[in-house]
Formats: structure tokens, C-alpha cells, sequence
């Protein structure tokens, strides 16, 4: 079983966050922050990653530490789901169209965190969450998770299309990239032997 648990507590956020690589979409995502929870909940239906997310942030405050300690958890737990990975696909790429939007997502589970990001928005907010805050999840799951990420919106107006449009890319190139195949029969997928260093 290719699983990850992460119960992550700080002075601002308490989360729990169980992952299962091999999973079928189910979901459970309670950030107290609706649209992310949205959001998150289209990552795992559209990756098969089963994903149990519970936090209790300092929303009193804002939405900041909630929405970047989520992803660093996440990360967190999707890494440890991976453990030495072996047999993985390690590349992904996806074509993400919603509507009038295309978005272009791929990634690398390097081990070599790096998160590019050519996309933006034209509302502050996308329900009550800052749209600033959304490549800052990001980039706190792909350097928790060890994650080269490469986010790129090619065209698109309608900001709700463009953030799901992104989501759901990053779902399924993280589909590919996590997938065993059986043809590596377990081995690394990098000529140095691990990956990461």
C-alpha cells in the first residue's frame, strides 16, 4: 500500500492528512476555506488519489496559513506515499481544457523541488480565497512533495475555469507520474539510482 499519514500541528494550523497513491478518487477535504476545498477535491477525483484533509487554521487571521500549511501537508504526505520510487512513472504532462481556458501542467517527482508559474488572475478573491494564495499552494506541495512543477495558461478569461483548469492538469499529470510500470519492475526511474541530491 502506497499510503501516507501527516498530522501536522503549529501554532496556527492543526491538520491531519492521509493519502493513498493507489487510490479511486475519494475525498474528504475540510480546509474551512470552501473554494479550496473545491479545488482539492478536483486534484484528487482527477488524480485517483484518494485524499482525507482536515485542518483547523487560524482563519480568524486569515486564509494564508491555512491554505499554504494544507500544501505543505499534502506534500508531505504524498512524499512519504512514495517512499524510495521505485517503478513510478516520475514524468506527467497534461493538456487541461475548461471552457474558453487551456492550461498546460508538467511535472517531474525529481526529488528537485521547483515550481514555474505563468499563469494569473484578474479577481483578488475566487470565492473567500485570495487568488494570490493559489500558486503559493503550489509551491508549497511541490517543495514539500519534491515536485519540478511547471504551470503554464496558455488562454483563458474566466478566473473560476482558469484555477480549476490548473487543478485538474496538475491531477492528471500527477496520475501519470505516480503510476506504477510494471516494465520498470520496481526499479528507480533515474540513472543515479534515487532520485532527489
Amino acid at each position: 500500500m502506497r499510503t501516507g499519514r501527516i498530522a501536522r500541528r503549529t501554532a496556527e494550523t492543526d491538520i491531519l492528512v492521509e493519502v493513498d497513491l493507489d487510490g479511486t478518487g475519494r475525498f474528504d477535504i475540510h480546509t474551512g476555506i470552501g473554494f479550496l476545498d473545491h479545488m482539492i477535491e478536483q486534484f484528487s477525483r482527477h488524480s485517483l488519489i484518494d485524499v482525507t484533509l482536515k485542518v483547523d487554521g487560524d482563519l480568524h487571521v486569515d486564509e494564508h496559513h491555512t491554505a499554504e500549511d494544507s500544501g505543505i501537508a499534502l506534500g508531505q504526505a504524498i512524499g512519504q506515499a512514495l517512499g524510495d520510487k521505485g517503478g513510478i512513472g516520475r514524468y506527467g504532462t497534461a493538456y487541461s481544457p475548461m471552457d474558453e481556458t487551456l492550461v498546460r501542467v508538467a511535472l517531474d517527482i525529481s526529488g528537485r523541488p521547483w515550481l514555474v508559474w505563468h499563469a494569473g488572475f484578474t479577481q483578488v478573491k475566487l470565492g473567500t480565497l485570495d487568488t494570490e494564495l493559489i500558486d503559493h499552494w503550489f509551491h508549497s506541495v511541490a517543495q514539500a512533495a519534491g515536485i519540478t512543477l511547471h504551470v503554464e495558461l496558455l488562454y483563458g478569461t474566466n478566473n473560476h475555469h482558469i484555477c480549476e483548469a490548473i487543478f485538474k492538469g496538475f491531477a492528471r499529470a500527477m496520475r501519470q507520474a505516480v503510476e506504477l510500470d510494471p516494465r520498470k519492475n520496481g526499479a528507480i526511474p533515474s540513472t543515479k539510482g534515487q532520485l532527489g541530491g
